[in-house]
This record gives C-alpha cells, sequence and structure tokens, in this order.
C-alpha cells in the first residue's frame, strides 16, 4: 500500500486549548498524513511526539532561534529532518504564522495553503504585527489557496486585496460522534457561555442580560466556561449585577460537552471589538448545536453562518442587551419552541459541519492544489538574471539582521 503524502500543519504556537479545531481537523484526515511544526511549544494540548517538530527552546537561546527562524527561515538541520518526510505541502493556521510559514514552502519546493479564522482578517492593519503587514503582500502572492472560515471572512480579505481565485470558504467541521447529546442527562435553566474572556466574545453583554432575566426567573443560572485578560472584571460585573452564576474557567473538552448536554441554551455574544476584531464563525456555535443546545446570540461576523437563525437559535442586534435578554426568555420558557430548534441544530451540524464530511472536502483542496502547483512548476523557469537580481534583493534587505544572530544560534 502507498503510503499517505505528509502534510505540515504549521502554527507558530502548539497548540493552545482553544485551538482543539486544529488538532481535530487533522486527525480527521484519512489521505494525508499529519505532521505539527511550530515555533514554540507551549502548555495546552498533548501531540503525538514522533509527528511533532518544536523550531525553539525556552529562555534566551529559544527567542534567539525563533529571531534567526523569521529572519533566516529553516536551518540546515530542520530542512533534513523535513526532506526526510517527503512533504507534499504545508498548511499554515492564521495569517501571520502563514507569514512564518513562507521560508519553509519555499526552501522545500511545496505549495502553502493558509487558514484565515477571524481576527487574521478583521482586525484593523494597525493592530497587526509589523512583520505580518511587511510580508502579507508576499503572502497573497505566494500562497497557493486561502481558506475562510467563512463567507464573511472571505469578503474581508477580498477587501483586503487577496485574489478572489484563490480564496475558498471551507467550514472546518467538528466531531459529531464525539458532541453527541446524551438523552438521558436532565436539562436545567442554565444559560452557558464558553469563550475565551476577550472584548470579542462579548461576556459582559450575557452577564447584563441575565441582571434583566433573574428578576423574572430566579432560578436561570449564569455559567461561563473559558478565562483571559477580563476575568477579574467579568467577576466583578456578575458579583454586582447577578445571583446565580458560576466561573469554571478553561474545562477539558469532555466537561464542556457535559455543560452543554445539561444546559438550557448558549449565549456567548461576540461583539466587534475595538481593533475590528469579528468572530469569523465560531466553532463554539456549531458544536454546542451538535448536542442540540439552541443558541442566543449577536448577529456579529460569521455568526449568521453558523446559526441558523429562527431555526437553530435567535440572533439580535449586536449589543442589543433588552433583546438579547428576550430572546433568551423565550427559549427558556417555550419547551415547544426549544424543543424544535434543539433538533433542527443536531440535523443542520450533521449536513454542514460534520468534521468527516468537511475533512473530504480539505483533502479534494489538497489534491487540487497539487496538481495545480506541478502543473505551473512544469512551466519554463524565470531566466537566471532575473532569479539573481531577486536573490540579491532579498540578501540586502536581511542582511542587517542576519549579522546580529550569525554565530550566536545553531541552525
Amino acid at each position: 500500500m502507498t503510503p499517505s503524502p505528509t502534510l505540515i500543519i504549521y502554527r507558530d504556537e502548539l497548540l493552545g486549548t482553544s485551538e482543539t479545531f486544529i488538532r481535530a481537523q487533522a486527525e480527521s484526515l484519512r489521505s494525508f498524513s499529519p505532521f505539527f511544526l511550530g515555533l514554540r511549544r507551549i502548555p495546552g494540548q498533548t501531540l503525538p511526539r514522533e509527528s511533532l517538530h518544536i523550531i525553539s527552546g525556552s529562555g534566551l537561546i529559544g527567542k534567539l532561534q525563533r529571531a534567526r527562524f523569521k529572519v533566516a527561515g529553516p536551518g540546515a538541520s530542520l530542512l533534513r529532518r523535513l526532506k526526510r518526510l517527503q512533504p507534499a505541502l504545508i498548511h499554515a493556521h492564521f495569517g501571520p504564522d502563514a507569514c512564518n510559514a513562507l521560508e519553509v514552502a519555499d526552501a522545500l519546493r511545496i505549495p502553502l495553503l493558509a487558514t484565515f479564522h477571524g481576527y487574521d482578517a478583521t482586525v484593523a492593519d494597525e493592530h497587526l504585527p509589523d512583520r505580518y503587514l511587511m510580508r502579507r503582500q508576499r503572502l497573497k502572492d505566494r500562497g497557493s489557496c486561502f481558506l475562510c472560515v467563512s463567507e464573511y471572512i472571505r469578503n474581508r480579505l477580498l477587501e483586503k486585496g487577496f485574489a478572489a481565485d484563490r480564496l475558498q470558504v471551507h467550514y472546518t467541521g467538528i466531531d459529531t460522534d464525539f458532541f453527541r447529546p446524551d438523552p438521558d442527562l436532565p436539562r436545567s435553566p442554565i444559560v452557558l457561555f464558553v469563550g475565551r474572556l476577550v472584548e470579542v466574545k462579548g461576556c459582559q453583554f450575557v452577564i447584563r442580560a441575565m441582571s434583566r432575566i433573574q428578576p423574572i426567573m430566579p432560578e436561570a443560572k449564569l455559567v461561563v466556561i473559558g478565562d483571559g485578560p477580563l476575568r477579574r472584571q467579568l467577576t466583578e460585573q456578575a458579583l454586582v449585577c447577578l445571583r446565580n452564576f458560576e466561573f469554571r474557567g478553561v474545562q477539558t473538552p469532555s466537561m464542556v460537552r457535559d455543560c452543554m448536554n445539561r444546559a438550557a441554551v448558549l449565549c456567548t455574544p461576540s461583539v466587534t471589538a475595538a481593533s475590528g476584531a469579528v468572530e469569523g464563525f465560531g466553532m463554539v456555535f456549531a458544536e454546542a448545536q451538535a448536542m442540540g443546545l439552541p443558541v442566543v446570540s449577536f448577529a456579529s461576523g460569521g455568526v449568521p453562518e453558523a446559526v441558523a437563525h429562527g431555526e437553530t437559535g435567535l440572533l439580535v442586534q449586536e449589543r442589543d442587551c433588552e433583546a438579547l435578554a428576550a430572546s433568551l426568555l423565550v427559549l427558556l420558557r417555550t419547551p415547544q419552541l426549544w424543543t424544535r430548534f434543539s433538533q433542527a441544530g443536531r440535523r443542520r451540524v450533521l449536513n454542514s459541519f460534520d468534521i468527516h464530511r468537511q475533512a473530504k472536502r480539505l483533502e479534494a483542496i489538497y489534491n487540487h492544489v497539487l496538481s495545480e502547483f506541478q502543473r505551473q512548476s512544469a512551466r519554463p523557469e524565470k531566466p537566471l538574471s532575473t532569479m539573481y537580481r531577486e536573490q540579491n534583493a532579498c540578501l540586502v534587505h536581511h542582511s542587517s539582521a542576519l549579522s546580529s544572530l550569525r554565530g550566536i544560534v545553531p541552525s
């Protein structure tokens, strides 16, 4: 049997607790063998050691190694290891990370794909890393395909000058076998928030909405799963506004699933942040619907693609706390509507967001990209004079940065 071609999955930091979708997508592939490559390891998800390479270590040496990689690309030892894998292509997650993967793709002469998930397509340029802004045009020119987690993200990338014929919407998908409701578990009047405690996720708005609900329905409880820089501020807000609430911090996927199975409504009311960041899609909405959990949220960014308003949940105008509270009350107090939404949500995810179906579509994209890359590679190469001019320009651009690192960090 012919072995599956190797796919390099690149992320600067491998791999945060909130990015289970990256690992799940990789594990769902059948025609490609995933290999994870990143600049550094961070606490979070477990990845197979035999299919993992971290470019830098810890401390000062690690910092210098990362700086060297960003300036000069992969060193000789890393290239030797990657070439032994005979990778077919590299798939980077998030736009800035894709720029760091450019040199790897060039050195290995393989196509580069990048998935844009949200902030990387929506945040205003003044809030994006300078290095990304400097290299974004090169990414536009070199990238073979840019995957967008929603039509909304695709439209935002079009506004930023990405070529339409390289943009493709691909919903990441969730594991509907894992996210499957258990009908024997009882539901409670719990409004569940799941997400990072940052501005764009809008936790402050569900707290305000619950402050309107609890005087009318004292048994309604807010449960918050997640952590982030706003946790202290949000906890203080809840202490002032609410009678019945709980902050549970970061939880395992199994615990999140259990909470979704016991709650009545998911409410993660994402908003447009001051930086311009917007929810690109919102995997948590698909997970909730797979669990038969209706959703109430703001109609922000790509959320209307994840949640069918009036069928699997209720979406209201962004930052309208009165409408948010009213929608929550409707679902908490109308069992027939709740049941209809619950059943429709599970069907919608099975039809549109099942990870196994989406993995097949992703592998079809990979194969198409490979065919196109091979076809274009068969074209006559540029004249040597043109190649030399481009190489000299690149060397001049990097010479000052390289000189500060040469001899300090091994390749």
